[in-house]
């Protein structure tokens, strides 16, 4: 097996034998592999809290090789854009207005996303949001467009419970600062409070007008 020529005769063979069991596989059962790869690369950045994971890394975490990642996907960075788009998909399912009760409180709907989004289970989808939040500062256009739409969605999210557009907007930057500082200290409380006066101030405001 140490001749080049009987190395190359293996290699080949191997390879054809991958392309054709492919072609015989139904396309049905080829899109669940790709898909259920898929899944197994993103469950993997949101392990790692970050995108920076190996070819390697991701055909262990997947139970796969190279190969077979490379021939559904051409290679990595496929990998990564299509992961930030199932995360975006899922996201997008996640926070809307209508996972809460018609005519919810502005204050029980902060909570729950604070909870929701301070949760253990949350911790890495979190970090991993950090991280592109990261790469588009550092010119990720990707990255850049996968922030705005998440404002965007928080955003639209929002405005169903809090009219008004300023104040939206001051809430998504201090949720999003208080975010910040969960990862940094592990402290969920202080975000909580800050989030509480916002509320306070805000429904003191509209008794005021009204």
């Amino acid at each position: 097996m140490n001749q080049p020529g009987q190395m190359y005769q293996v290699v080949h063979l191997f390879l054809y034998h991958m392309v054709h069991y492919e072609r015989k596989m139904p396309r049905k059962k080829q899109r669940r592999t790709r898909e259920k790869l898929l899944e197994s690369c993103l469950a993997a950045f949101i392990r790692a809290g970050t995108l920076d994971l190996s070819l390697d890394s991701l055909a262990k975490a997947a139970g796969s090789n190279k190969r077979m990642l490379i021939h559904y996907f051409g290679g990595r960075d496929a990998i990564e854009e299509m992961a930030m788009s199932m995360l975006e998909d899922r996201l997008r399912t996640r926070f809307q207005a209508g996972a809460f009760p018609a005519g919810a409180p502005l204050r029980s709907v902060i909570a729950a996303l604070w909870e929701q989004t301070t949760s253990a289970e949350s911790r890495g989808v979190l970090l991993l949001a950090m991280d592109l939040t990261r790469r588009s500062w550092s010119g990720s256009e990707r990255a850049r467009k996968f922030f705005e739409e998440q404002q965007r969605l928080w955003a639209k999210m929002l405005r169903e419970f809090l009219p008004d557009a300023g104040a939206v907007e001051t809430l998504l930057q201090l949720f999003q600062g208080a975010m910040l500082v969960y990862l940094v200290t592990g402290d969920r409380e202080r975000g909580r409070r800050a989030l509480d006066r916002f509320i306070a101030a805000e429904t003191g405001a509209e008794r005021t007008k009204r």
